[in-house]
């Protein structure tokens, strides 16, 4: 979300990040966004605001993902059920920091059956501190604006009473020929020919089993070449008229997230023989359909519930799991971006994230309903130090001055998929 929005024309000055790794891994993409490490229930406004050198400064916007679990207590608060003190605790923040707009991101489960009565407590919530919510509320495929893969999540735009409520975006239409679409009424455009598909995303990549090094980095030298419009797009190479984030200065001839996983023959054996868009009876693995959209990329469970590992996606060409970088194509994410060097970490990362181009979409139209005319930079920025995508969870907690035990470590034996 922090690239999306920030890709929608909104400067990103802030975060909150519970797990050092991946506020680490946060730190290295956005350098200049104050990274506040810490459970957010234990976060105040204020301290955001000083983190940030915000002081007084009015703000236009708070966004996030906050989980919930406690869908069970039918008939009773749900909102002040623990399980789902995170939601809570972006509620205060709201309320605390008075941005004129906020967006909620979460599973669409939230919005369906008896779980109804969470949103329902939330809406009333942002209404007594004076926000108007948007409604219906949407839920949104990730598939209807560029993202070469099928994820629904639900979306909550909400707006100060002084400030004009932000509509939904509209899926993307397939642009004429001149190569471009072009909107005044704040609408995402994007210069491809068609909805990306699987094929688009990866048509470009090398096959990293090519490489042995791969087993001992996920860094490789590589120069990619022809491709779609969509890997043009992820490259960098295209004139992307609807991006207005900061442009990154990094190395062009490095590819990351690259690093291969050692499946055994047996496994090879049977991924070879799941046909493209069917699922692998013995893992469960789905096989990416060359010519579709890749399934949901899901995150597994965090150390503290057992570290279970999500199914990674059969390669459509290769009797392999898709690599963390294979993963970010299909997620929408630049080449430029770095994602945590391990495939455990990485992988949850991207799994847990929305897809930048679906974030895009909202936030421009957020940023069109705020009055706000985004203007491309013209200043090209430095990443942050790469090492810290490298870090342990010692070494990030040290960094951020935390307690390396404020993410319970994986437990001995836990399940891991190959």
């Amino acid at each position: 979300m922090s690239l999306g929005f920030e890709q929608a024309g909104f400067d990103v000055v802030a975060a909150v990040e519970y797990d050092p790794i991946h506020a680490a891994t946060h730190k290295v993409n956005f350098p200049r966004c104050a990274i506040v490490c810490g459970d957010i229930r234990e976060v105040s406004g204020e301290a955001i605001r000083a983190s940030a050198g915000l002081a007084s400064r009015p703000l236009d916007l708070i966004f996030g993902g906050p989980p919930c679990q406690g869908f069970s207590l039918i008939g009773h608060r749900v909102l002040s059920d623990p399980r789902n003190s995170l939601v809570f605790h972006f509620l205060r923040l709201v309320g605390e920091l008075r941005p004129r707009a906020f967006v909620m991101e979460n599973v669409p489960g939230m919005a369906t059956g008896p779980h109804t009565q969470l949103l329902c407590e939330l809406i009333e919530s942002f209404r007594a501190l004076g926000y108007r919510v948007r409604q219906p509320h949407r839920i949104l495929n990730a598939a209807n604006f560029g993202v070469p893969q099928d994820r629904k999540r639900l979306f909550l735009l909400g707006a100060r009473a002084d400030a004009r409520l932000p509509e939904y975006p509209t899926p993307l239409t397939i642009p004429p020929p001149n190569g471009h679409r072009t909107s005044g009424n704040g609408e995402l455009a994007l210069n491809l020919p068609h909805c990306p598909t699987a094929e688009d995303a990866l048509c470009d990549l090398p096959d990293i089993e090519d490489y042995d090094i791969l087993f001992r980095t996920d860094e490789l030298s590589c120069r990619l070449r022809g491709g779609s419009s969509y890997s043009h797009l992820m490259r960098g190479e295209t004139m992307d008229r609807s991006d207005f984030s900061y442009p990154r200065k990094y190395d062009r001839s490095l590819l990351t997230g690259c690093l291969r996983a050692r499946h055994t023959e047996l496994s090879r054996r049977r991924f070879a023989a799941t046909p493209q868009g069917t699922t692998e009876p013995i893992s469960r693995f789905f096989r990416i359909p060359y010519d579709g959209l890749c399934n949901t990329l899901r995150a597994g469970t965090a150390a503290d519930r057992g570290a279970f590992s999500a199914p990674r996606p059969i390669h459509p060409l290769y009797p392999r799991c898709i690599s963390v970088r294979e993963a970010a194509r299909m997620h929408s994410y630049p080449d430029w971006f770095r994602f945590h060097r391990t495939i455990w970490h990485g992988f949850r990362q991207v799994g847990n994230s929305v897809p930048p181009l679906l974030a895009r979409a909202v936030g421009t139209r957020v940023l069109a309903a705020l009055g706000i005319a985004p203007v491309k930079p013209k200043e090209h920025i430095e990443l942050g130090n790469p090492q810290l995508a490298a870090l342990d969870m010692r070494g990030a907690a040290k960094h951020f001055g935390v307690s390396p035990t404020a993410i319970p470590p994986r437990r001995r034996g836990a399940r891991i998929a190959s």
